[in-house]
């Protein structure tokens, strides 16, 4: 893989192939064309570039086909497909170069041209969700699943229901993780049809709602359920946590390859059939991230150990076992061929698949580590595998000599003299279920959260059931009788929820409704499960009679149920019956069903194993697993207090010999206590396994012990599976329901192949029509009144009530179609399309609402500035109205000594003769206005310039040379005139002043309009409604002009276009609002104009109250932006208030496009805050730091660091970490979803929290290296020290001794030595303190102890028994 600089993509080398496109056309052209390929390039792109490359006619319609293998069917291309996609799923061979001799290859063709026999699928429409057939039937049902199966689109919608047709190999393009995040937070039929979207729908419906939900996977035998179960626990934790896997979710994903190794096999109908059922619950806390798992297991099928039809083979984990161990695991595990053991041993056994069983063995190691078996637990189980494949080779002979069997020692003899081969096969099916039930005890213990036995914690879950397919085997017996059993009951669940419950509601709502009729199977469950008189029932008693055999068990069958419709007479000699099941005739054969009814674990075969030395055999075969657990911690303990005495004894005698022991003793076992109290916190305690234990108390059919003597026998197996059955029920009940239907494509097994008659036959006996006709006609929402009321209230007007008339107005003034819902007396039900547009309606008034609630915060922000402004204003203005002329001429003889710089020739323009006619006629109407409270000099002032304006009048005509000089002359002149009086000439000098800063001040205007005016503006305008100018902040009022710039909008003062320093025509942002990658590289890994405003903010501002709490000014701050886009080394910061620049900095942040914790780390983020340990937390989100993209993990990098200087001088600037937490969370971590204003507002503590994590914990390792540089420098001042006085020492030796002798030879090297080490010393701790202040920005994540330790959760009492016994030795 290449790596690019800056922020290109690095290349992959599947991301285009060059593919061979072969013709179909009846003109000639050329045999094929190559053409490259990539992953964007669509069917209908391919078409044009071989049409062009080919010459072919343009005019005409073309299709691409792909054909994979000669006489198989030919595939059509839809428009929008990829054939990258295609390609990729074909062997790699055949990737690179495809002639059409291997099989593998895209065909154009004409689309009306004969296909020569090939079936082709037509061009018709692709129904993702079948609601959307015109018409209804099985037919056409069958139709679309098969256009969608040879589309490689297994996935099919009916409604909010999923159709999963198993294609018998996988699909890559199905199942790549981007699909988890493609689908995550989408609605329901938005995309394609997925598994993973209906465990995001449950996921969001659980979270939202705040109720449990539950997958239901419903099929025959061979259908894919539990792949699916698989694919939608991934999905369920990859949600959870994303990326981020914390010890539980490497547990429920490791649980699964151990349950499927050990609990399934390969039958006649499929590779990977589960041979017993599972309910997988997953816990999570109200956040939405796992806190718990559980798996409850029923009816493992134990008779597959000893005996198998034929072409079927045992549990998998015997395969794997035997042809992936290693040449030392077979020495030590005794191991031989398969072929050599009894109950391995078929004729028909032929491992042609030993490459894959050999990784499947690596595979399970793997996930028994993942769920926290360690090294030893891993290697008891083995060797319990292969001491139960040894004992099926056990066989018993009569001596010749003696009458004792000649198989062991005297007591195994004992034991075995009445044993026969069906005890034996008994004894390994009862130790294999022992097994089984220890590992499913101990992946629970992994999986298990001490919070789930606390009742006041809220607990939310999601379940999913996957229970054996339905069989209909060459030999059916008991097993099949309760799979089947299990599948009626499913059956009738789902018909419950989908068809009864639905209808009734309908019905007691009173809207208009047609009723769908169903299949109802209650009859054939009350034959199996009847109290008195169902088939479990009497086989139970049966069981009880002592001298009743299968044979009377059927004859009281026929005589009890001969009538029933659904027993069905037998057509076979054999012993046999029938029951028309849901999904079709059934024949059991009654051989050895009282014998499976009641297999228990005898006695005798109990003592047997007891009296192993193995400790592990113990566990499997104890009844109380609470009672081993307590003995076992108590032997333990005692190991434990004798090791330490030993040791302790050895290190007292070692230390001080002379010290008695018994002294040492008195220490010992406070010590022993405090580290024994330590290990218990990672072991397994009473209270937790009795719990664990608990859970499975529904089947415990391998811990029964059958007495013989006892009168109350223990239950039997039906009983005990009803039982379990029943408890199953009650829990999915309590859920709300998901369901996915998985269809079996081909009964032989076949990659990607099609079974027309055996689809059509699932479709009819699961009642797929019936169910497509009620989720088309239903409606799939349904809100009471009040909680409409409560979800839509923007939407109704205020006040409305709980009425149906006010949500009916609502509906019509949407103008929603009638068809889309109803209203019944106390519901609204809505169907998908309804629905989906009152939320997208919902949302946008949300969105106006904010957007209103923003404009009236900000104007009552103005409104307050302007009162402040105002109120200021005032008391400014109190000393000019207390000294009015005074001041005002002060300020006047101001304005004149600061013009005078104005050249006097500006005047010698006879244009400006007329101008200062205006501004003078403007200066005296405003005097006249005001006549009566004119002082004498203000009306000296009005005389006088009204005459002397007259005189500028009458001058216009000849348009004289009149220069400034001339006219104060001319004005002076007249004033002196009007004055008159002697008393009156001191007012002169004072009008004249007055005349002459008018005068400066009309002149200094004209100088600036007559300058060129900024390119910004178009032109002026008259403002109707009161705004705000963009320069200078102050109000421009109405009737006001101003004036707008044509490109950026800008609207300002007249006065305020000189302040305008920029032009927007002209302006390119080169480092606001673009990418981080864009601005970085190799040598400046962060942005310039980040670096430069932190820099200036640590030097300047750290110090400053409020440094980014506070707003600078608007117009600063927009000046600054506009010149930092273009040059960021042009400005000057030093004359911007501080406040201007940090307002940049957050500006800089929230103008990203993509946030520096980008949008794709959002949810993640967010679910790595929700863990409730501290620690957790803290790695979750380093973690996720570490998967930013380099150029944002530099820049946060260095924001991080900032900020935390700026936290560390809270005592000055009032900025603790969580307030920079709540000001940088908005500008650093922002939701992706804009359309949903109400997901932001919830995020808000979330992101704060994250941020807050990060600047706490790097403020901790701040304080930490600053601490461990602070001890550096004092080692270095010590060691500085010895070695200045070593060499004033030496020195000094040296001065009073003149001539060394050869016995000072030795101390001179000696001391040189401890010189040099001494300088070395300095080097180094100079050296670490440089690496520590280079690495006090450094984001890296921390490793702690815990994350070194393997897990200990499972640790049995016996390894750390062995571990103990070594330590002792």
């Amino acid at each position: 893989m290449s790596t690019t600089e800056g922020a290109g993509p690095p290349e992959r080398d599947d991301e285009a192939r060059v593919v061979q496109i072969y013709t179909r056309l009846p003109q000639d052209t050329a045999t094929y064309c190559p053409l490259q390929v990539s992953a964007g390039d669509t069917a209908r792109a391919v078409i044009h570039n071989a049409v062009v490359t080919l010459g072919l006619d343009a005019c005409q319609t073309y299709s691409l086909l792909e054909v994979r293998r000669p006489g198989r069917e030919e595939r059509l291309l839809e428009a929008g497909d990829c054939p990258l996609e295609r390609v990729l799923l074909w062997p790699p061979g055949a990737q690179r170069w495809h002639p059409q001799s291997h099989g593998y290859y895209f065909v154009v063709q004409d689309q009306q041209a004969n296909n020569g026999g090939n079936q082709v699928e037509n061009n018709s429409k692709d129904y993702d969700d079948l609601c959307n057939l015109q018409t209804v039937t099985e037919e056409g049902i069958l139709e679309a699943l098969r256009q969608r199966f040879y589309r490689l689109k297994i996935y099919t919608y009916a409604s909010n229901i999923l159709i999963a047709i198993n294609p018998n190999t996988f699909l890559p393009l199905y199942y790549n993780p981007k699909y988890v995040k493609m689908y995550e937070n989408q609605p329901l039929g938005k995309l394609s049809p997925h598994i993973f979207a209906i465990a995001d729908v449950a996921l969001r419906a659980m979270l939202n709602r705040q109720v449990n939900q539950c997958i239901v996977l419903s099929g025959e035998s061979g259908s894919g359920k539990t792949e699916s179960s698989s694919y939608l626990i991934h999905c369920l934790t990859a949600l959870s946590q994303k990326t981020y896997s914390s010890g539980l979710e490497r547990t429920v994903l490791g649980a699964g390859p151990v349950l499927e190794a050990f609990g399934n096999a390969k039958t006649a109908k499929n590779n990977n059939s589960s041979r017993f059922g599972k309910f997988i619950q997953l816990n999570y806390l109200e956040s939405g991230v796992i806190r718990g798992a559980v798996i409850e297991k029923y009816l493992l099928e134990k008779f597959r150990l000893v005996s198998r039809d034929q072409g079927e083979r045992n549990y998998h984990v015997f395969y794997y076992l035997l042809v992936g161990a290693s040449k030392e695991e077979q020495e030590e595990f005794h191991l031989l061929k398969p072929q050599d053991y009894l109950y391995l041993k078929q004729e028909d056994l032929h491992l042609d698949d030993e490459e894959k069983l050999g990784h499947e063995y690596k595979r399970l190691h793997q996930a028994m580590e993942m769920v926290g078996f360690l090294a030893s637990t891993k290697k008891h189980i083995f060797s319990i595998l292969s001491a139960i494949l040894h004992l099926g080779n056990v066989t018993y002979t009569q001596s010749e000599d003696t009458h004792v069997l000649d198989v062991g020692p005297a007591e195994v003899l004992s034991t075995l003299e009445t044993v026969d081969f069906g005890l034996r096969d008994s004894m390994a099916k009862c130790l294999y279920s022992a097994l089984f039930d220890w590992i499913i005890l101990h992946i629970n213990h992994a999986m298990f959260n001490r919070r789930d036995m606390e009742e006041s914690v809220p607990c939310l879950s999601i379940g999913v059931l996957d229970m054996f397919g339905f069989e209909n085997l060459q030999t059916n017996s008991f097993e099949q009788l309760c799979i089947n059993y299990t599948n009626e009951k499913l059956q009738h669940y789902i018909n419950q929820h989908v068809f009864k419950l639905e209808q009734e509601d309908y019905v007691a709502e009173g809207i208009t409704w047609q009723t769908i009729d169903y299949t109802d199977n209650s009859g054939c469950i009350q034959l199996i499960s009847q109290k008195s008189t169902g088939l479990f029932a009497l086989l139970d008693k049966e069981s009880n009679v002592p001298r009743a055999t299968d044979e009377t068990l059927l004859d009281k069958l026929k005589q009890q149920h001969g009538d029933n419709h659904l027993v069905v007479p037998s057509s076979h000699a054999e012993p046999t019956f029938v029951i028309q099941h849901f999904a079709g005739k059934v024949e059991y054969h009654i051989k050895d069903f009282r014998q499976k009814n009641t297999e228990y674990m005898r006695p005798e075969v109990v003592s047997l194993l007891r009296s192993s030395e193995r400790a592990f055999v113990h566990h499997l075969v104890a009844s109380s697993p609470e009672a081993l657990f307590r003995w076992g911690v108590l032997r333990a303990t005692f190991r434990i207090l004798t090791v330490f005495k030993k040791l302790g004894r050895q290190r007292a005698e070692s230390i001080h010999p002379c010290v008695h022991p018994k002294t040492f003793l008195l220490w010992e076992p406070e010590s022993s206590l405090t580290l024994l109290c330590r290990l218990k916190q990672n072991l397994m305690d009473l209270q937790s396994l009795r719990h664990i234990v608990g859970l499975a108390a529904h089947d415990r059919t391998s811990k029964f012990i059958f007495h013989p003597h006892r009168r109350t026998k223990p239950p039997t197996v039906g009983t005990q599976f009803q039982t379990s059955l029943g408890k199953l029920m009650e829990t999915i009940e309590k859920a709300e329901p998901f369901f996915i239907f998985c269809v079996r494509s081909n009964a032989e097994k076949k990659e990607l192949l099609f079974d027309e008659e055996l689809v059509l036959q699932q479709i009819k006996y699961q009642g797929i029509q019936q169910i497509v006709h009620i989720q088309k006609s239903g409606y799939s929402a349904k809100y009471t009144f009040k909680e409409f009321v409560e979800k839509f209230r923007m939407l109704l007007p205020k006040g409305a009530a709980l009425t149906p008339e006010h949500i009916t107005e609502l509906f019509e003034k949407m103008a929603l179609d009638k068809t889309n819902y109803q209203i019944g007396k106390t519901k609204v039900f809505l169907k998908e399309k309804g629905r989906q547009l009152l939320q997208d309606t919902r949302n946008k008034e949300v969105m106006r609402q904010i957007i209103i609630l923003q404009r009236w915060f900000r104007a009552c922000l103005l409104r307050l500035h302007f009162r402040q402004k105002k109120d200021a204003t005032m008391i400014i203005q109190v000393p000019f109205i207390r000294h009015p002329i005074a001041e005002r001429f002060r300020h006047m003889r101001l304005h004149c000594l600061l013009l005078h710089a104005i050249p006097p020739s500006s005047v010698n323009n006879p244009v400006f003769h007329l101008f200062i006619i205006h501004h003078l006629c403007s200066q005296v109407n405003e005097l006249q206005s005001r006549i009566k409270d004119l002082s004498p000099t203000e009306s000296i002032f009005l005389t006088a310039t009204m005459q002397f304006r007259d005189t500028i009048k009458g001058m216009y005509s000849v348009q004289p040379q009149i220069g400034y000089k001339d006219l104060m002359k001319g004005y002076h002149n007249k004033v002196n005139t009007l004055a008159g009086s002697k008393k009156k000439k001191t007012e002169v000098s004072l009008v004249v002043n007055l005349f002459q800063s008018v005068l400066d001040g009309f002149i200094r205007g004209e100088l600036k309009r007559v300058e060129s005016e900024p390119a910004k503006v178009n032109g002026s305008f008259s403002v109707n409604i009161m705004q705000s100018c963009d320069l200078c902040g102050s109000y421009i009022w109405g009737m006001e002009k101003a004036y707008m710039c044509s490109a950026c909008k800008l609207i300002c003062h007249k006065k305020c276009l000189s302040k305008i320093i920029t032009d927007c025509s002209t302006r390119c942002s080169l480092h606001f609002g673009v990418q981080v990658c864009v601005l970085t590289s190799k040598a400046v890994p962060v942005p310039k104009v980040v670096e430069l405003l932190l820099l200036y903010v640590e030097l300047n501002g750290l110090y400053t109250e409020g440094i980014y709490r506070k707003s600078g000014s608007t117009c600063r701050a927009r000046e600054l932006h506009q010149i930092l886009e273009t040059d960021p080394e042009r400005p000057c910061l030093d004359s911007y208030p501080i406040h201007t620049i940090t307002g940049l900095v957050k500006r800089w942040l929230r103008e990203l496009p993509d946030p520096l914790m980008t949008f794709a780390l959002y949810s993640d983020f967010l679910h790595a805050v929700e863990l409730p340990e501290k620690a957790e937390r803290i790695r979750a989100v380093y973690q996720k730091v570490d998967e930013l993209p380099l150029a944002n993990y530099n820049t946060l990098e260095r924001l991080i660091f900032h900020l935390v200087r700026v936290a560390k001088e809270e005592k000055h600037n009032k900025m603790s970490p969580s307030s920079l937490a709540i000001v940088f969370a908005p500008c650093i971590l922002r939701s992706p979803d804009v359309d949903d204003p109400f997901l932001g507002m919830k995020d808000v503590g979330k992101t704060t929290m994250c941020v807050e994590v990060l600047i706490s914990e790097q403020f901790r390792r701040y304080n930490e290296k600053m601490q461990n540089i602070q001890e550096l420098e004092y080692a270095e001042a010590l060691a500085v020290n010895q070695l200045k006085l070593r060499r004033q020492n030496t020195c000094l030796s040296s001065s009073l001794v003149e001539k060394p002798s050869q016995l000072d030879v030795p101390d001179q090297a000696n001391s040189d030595e401890i010189e040099r080490t001494l300088m070395e010393r300095i080097k180094s701790i100079k050296q670490e303190k440089v690496d520590l202040a280079c690495r006090l920005p450094d984001l890296e994540q921390e490793q702690s102890d815990n994350d070194n330790l393997d897990s200990s959760s499972s640790m049995s009492s016996e390894s750390l028994e062995e571990s103990l016994d070594s330590e002792g030795q």
